[in-house]
């Protein structure tokens, strides 16, 4: 997949409310951070109606840029990797002071290190991993904080990553964030690749309970994708998935070949409609 070095959207539409009282039950999400123009929370406009979710681009377990010949893995010890000028700790209680709406998760992974190499995920062992990562990640969630993880892996290493490996760090890592801080918000942003759907499935199987939604990357699939198509692709999805709020999604920003925001919002309507014919309400619909 291409790198995201521009703003993702995600809205929710839930059959049933789950978010406060002060809103009206949407949800959207957008990354920021990864391109490093000095894009600030106060650029993007917040509709005071909606849940508003902020996804830094990106956390990542790996040495800084520069620091040696090229990044390498730090087994499960992240650091941001966002522009944390623009994007401070100061900047993210500014913005949640201004909307009580918003809120600002960690994307975790992604899919290269601000483009010097790939963001491979290469733990040493899951205990010594997930340790590594429960501790940094808690104190990047306090020092910014932080409502929540979005785990966004997309490269796998070849000797040390099988997928049990995968689910058992992932899963058992957000497990212990959420029965220490019982207040954030998880989700995983899998995409339609053979080798990363063999990862996030069986992590979903395993894990659901600790997954809010299903951060699921459909502008991936191209521009040649009509509203029709969009809808297969989101009932295929929420049947790989059973029983996620799946989040759609469409692209922003000047990059040729994906979904674009027009074709995501046309799709709201029959994608909603496509989501309330599933029984459970938790297969209701976001665009990302």
């Amino acid at each position: 997949m291409c790198a995201r070095h521009y703003l993702l959207a995600h809205l929710a539409i839930p059959a049933i409310i789950t978010s406060s009282a002060m809103t009206n039950g949407y949800l959207f999400r957008e990354y920021i951070g990864a391109q490093f123009t000095g894009v600030q929370f106060t650029d993007v406009p917040i509709n005071a109606m909606l849940s508003f979710h902020f996804i830094l681009a990106f956390a990542i377990d790996y040495t800084p840029v520069g620091q040696q010949p090229t990044p390498a893995p730090t087994n499960g010890v992240f650091r941001p990797f966002w522009d944390t000028g623009s994007l401070s700790p100061s900047a993210v209680a500014a913005i949640k002071a201004a909307h009580p709406n918003a809120a600002v998760m960690a994307g975790l992974g992604g899919d290269s290190v601000q483009d010097v190499v790939k963001a491979v995920f290469t733990p040493a062992s899951v205990d010594s991993w997930v340790a590594n990562a429960a501790a940094s990640l808690t104190g990047i969630i306090n020092a910014y904080g932080l409502d929540g993880v979005d785990v966004d892996y997309e490269h796998f290493a070849a000797a040390g990553a099988d997928v049990g490996t995968f689910v058992e760090c992932i899963g058992r890592l957000l497990t212990r964030l959420k029965t220490d801080m019982l207040w954030i918000t998880t989700s995983i942003a899998p995409f339609e690749d053979p080798v990363v759907q063999s990862y996030y499935q069986p992590l979903w199987r395993n894990y659901s309970g600790v997954i809010d939604y299903v951060n699921f990357q459909f502008y991936a699939y191209g521009a040649n994708t009509d509203v029709p198509l969009y809808v297969r692709f989101y009932d295929n999805q929420t049947a790989n998935y059973p029983g996620a709020t799946v989040l759609a999604s469409f692209m922003t920003g000047n990059t040729t070949g994906l979904i674009s925001p027009d074709l995501g919002i046309s799709a709201g309507p029959s994608l909603k409609r496509s989501a309330c014919r599933w029984p459970k309400p938790e297969a209701d619909l976001v665009l990302a």
